[in-house]
């Protein structure tokens, strides 16, 4: 039994210092967290005459979503400007095209006053349309300008009404735009088909859906995407690859936003010095329809064509994001100092993206899909091949001392548990 706890506690130790030496100190970031301007959230409800439905705890949809709307009010962070806009909410007729445009700012986006929200939501009856993909258009009209994070929290019941405006490619296109806006949908008692076209519509711009049932499962959920929506950001800045290593852009460590057309490729230039390490990764998203198998890869080559390292992945059509990384850490002495024999000489990357994607028939081509690359050059860890036999950098050390720590405390710990069953037999 002794050897078995002293087993357990060095077994526990040694795991959390693999954790420990297998984490990499992190270089610059691109981009810094832009915090100057406030973040924004419209909050956008479902108010079709369907919310009358009595089916969650006893209550309507409409109730519900009442309820959740005045807690999540009273949580919102002070730094978060927020609005509210309807669907639904005013036209009770038949007619289609007056029930498709019923869509209104009921708060707008900016500085809460958290009596006149409530106020204004204690209004709502559930009266017409599902009008969601013009009340997606509108609500990214509200949350224009600054460059603080934006967020749509979508909350409806039932699928939208008014196609052929499809809001999934509704979304899509608010993708398109690069202005780094977020949807989140969320479906209150959700069927098949409105589960599909809510997470279409979260998907295409890195949102997320959930299906809720209950009143608390509504209020903690979209409290959660309104203090998410306070966590700083980071902005890509944008860039232009280019169609060869040579007439590339040299980049420094940071984040990037590019589009990259179907069939072709885009190359980019990194400089790393000996003993540094470079890091990257890219992610492509498809902002309209594509075939459903297809492919990213992210090369790393010499100047002179030569691989040096590469990624790849591949999709099968269930999710609209693919991404792939890489990580070559150059060595230390490789003879590449410089004249003056005091400053070495920078080696040049050529980092080459290209993907697999194919455009499904009748869709347009052109801007390219959306691209993001992170670049990350940061002190290595010691000799290359050091890195790649073990993966643990400079934190081969600290594995070392943590070993021994945990080696001790199960020594301490086997010698208290003899002492404590010596003690129980005397007594």
């Amino acid at each position: 039994m002794i050897t078995r706890t002293r087993l357990a506690a060095g077994t526990c130790a040694l795991l959390a210092a693999l954790t420990a030496g297998l984490a990499f100190p992190s270089g610059a970031a691109a981009g810094e967290p832009t915090g100057e301007d406030a973040p924004k959230v419209d909050l956008v409800l479902d108010v079709s005459g369907s919310m009358r439905t009595r089916d969650i705890d006893g209550g309507t949809r409409m109730a519900a979503a009442k309820q959740a709307f005045n807690e999540v009010l009273d949580a919102t962070p002070e730094e978060v400007e927020l609005g509210i806009r309807t669907l639904g909410a005013d036209y009770p007729g038949d007619d289609r095209e007056r029930g498709c445009k019923d869509t209104a700012r009921l708060y707008p986006v900016g500085p809460l006053d958290r009596t006149e929200a409530k106020t204004a939501v204690a209004t709502l009856s559930p009266t017409g349309w599902t009008p969601i993909g013009p009340a997606l258009l509108a609500a990214a009209d509200d949350l224009e300008g600054g460059a603080g994070s934006k967020r749509i929290v979508l909350i409806s019941d039932g699928e939208d009404t008014c196609a052929p405006l499809d809001p999934c490619e509704v979304a899509r296109e608010i993708a398109a735009k690069g202005i780094g806006l977020t949807i989140d949908t969320l479906g209150l008692v959700p069927n098949a088909k409105m589960r599909q076209q809510l997470s279409c519509i979260a998907e295409a711009t890195g949102g997320t859906y959930t299906s809720v049932e209950h009143t608390d499962e509504l209020t903690d959920r979209v409290n959660q995407l309104v203090d998410r929506a306070a966590d700083p950001v980071v902005t890509p800045v944008a860039t232009e690859g280019a169609g060869s290593c040579a007439k590339a852009p040299t980049l420094e460590s940071g984040l990037y936003t590019d589009r990259e057309e179907f069939g072709r490729e885009r190359w980019y230039r990194v400089d790393v010095l000996p003993g540094q390490e470079l890091r990257a990764s890219v992610s492509v998203g498809a902002d309209r329809a594509v075939a459903p198998s297809y492919g990213v890869l992210l090369r790393a080559v010499t100047v002179h064509g030569r691989e040096i390292v590469r990624g790849e992945a591949a999709g099968d059509g269930r999710t609209d994001v693919i991404s792939t990384g890489l990580r070559y850490p150059k060595a230390e002495r490789d003879g590449t100092d410089g004249e003056d024999g005091d400053k070495p000489a920078a080696e040049t990357v050529c980092l080459q993206v290209t993907h697999s994607f194919a455009a499904a028939s009748g869709v347009k081509t052109t801007p390219g899909l959306p691209l993001e690359l992170t670049v990350d050059v940061v002190e290595g860890p010691g000799d290359a091949d050091d890195v790649a036999a073990f993966g643990l950098g400079r934190g081969w050390w600290l594995l070392g001392v943590l070993v021994l720590v945990g080696f001790l405390a199960g020594l301490l710990w086997g010698w208290l548990s003899r002492w404590r069953f010596a003690v129980w037999r005397t007594n």
